[in-house]
C-alpha cells in the first residue's frame, strides 16, 4: 500500500488541555503518540529520545483516536507499508517546515544526506548544522523519516531516537541488511 503523508505546518499550537495521546508497542519500545484536538497527529516519540514529549497529567488519554495511526505503524513494523497516511499537524519555524517538507519527500528505502536537503530547500552548504538541528528536532518520529539522512561518507549519523533505532528502522526498510539490533 502506497499513499503520501499530509502535513500541515503552522507556527502556533494548542494548549496541554487540547493533547490527546496514548502509547503504543513498537519493535523500538513503547511510542508515545499526541495529537491535537482535531484529532491531527502533532508527535511520536521514543523512550528516552534527544527532545522527545513526554507524557503530561492533564493530557486526555484516547486510545480510540489514534487506531488509524496504531494499525499504519503496525503495518510499517511488518515491512507491509511503505508510507504513511495521518493527518499530522507539527509546528516549527519556518525553516524546520522547510527542512521537515525535505524529508517527507525522501522514500521508502531510501536515504538522502544533510548536504542533499540543504540543496533541496535551497540553503547553502554552510547551514548543514541547522539542517542537523532542524531534523534532530522532527517531532514525528518514524512517520517523518528523518531516519533516512545519513552522513554524506555513507555512515549512520546522529538520530534523536538513538542510532540503535535508526539502524533498524533501515533494516526494516532493506537500506541495510542482517538483523537488526534489538
Amino acid at each position: 500500500m502506497t499513499t503520501s503523508t499530509m502535513t500541515s505546518h503552522t507556527r502556533t499550537g494548542g494548549t496541554h488541555r487540547d493533547t490527546h495521546c496514548t502509547t503504543l508497542p513498537s519493535p523500538l519500545g513503547p511510542l508515545l503518540l499526541t495529537a491535537d484536538g482535531s484529532g491531527a497527529l502533532t508527535s511520536v516519540s521514543v523512550p528516552g529520545q534527544k527532545g522527545g514529549r513526554v507524557r503530561l497529567p492533564e493530557w486526555r488519554e484516547t486510545p480510540s483516536l489514534f487506531r488509524a495511526a496504531g494499525e499504519q505503524l503496525a503495518a510499517y513494523f511488518a515491512g507491509e507499508l511503505k508510507e504513511f497516511d495521518l493527518e499530522s499537524r507539527t509546528y516549527g519555524t519556518e525553516f524546520r517546515e522547510r527542512v521537515w517538507a525535505a524529508l517527507d519527500s525522501v522514500p521508502y528505502g531510501g536515504t538522502t544526506t544533510y548536504g542533499a536537503i540543504a540543496a533541496r530547500i535551497g540553503a547553502p552548504r554552510a547551514a548543514v548544522r541547522a539542517i542537523g538541528g532542524a531534523i534532530g528536532a522532527n517531532p514525528l518520529l518514524i512517520v517523518r523519516p528523518c531516519h533516512r539522512v545519513i552522513g554524506a561518507d555513507g555512515s549512520l549519523t546522529g538520530y534523536a531516537g538513538g542510532l540503535d533505532r535508526k539502524e533498524r528502522l533501515l533494516t526494516i526498510e532493506g537500506v541495510l541488511t542482517g538483523t537488526p539490533t534489538p
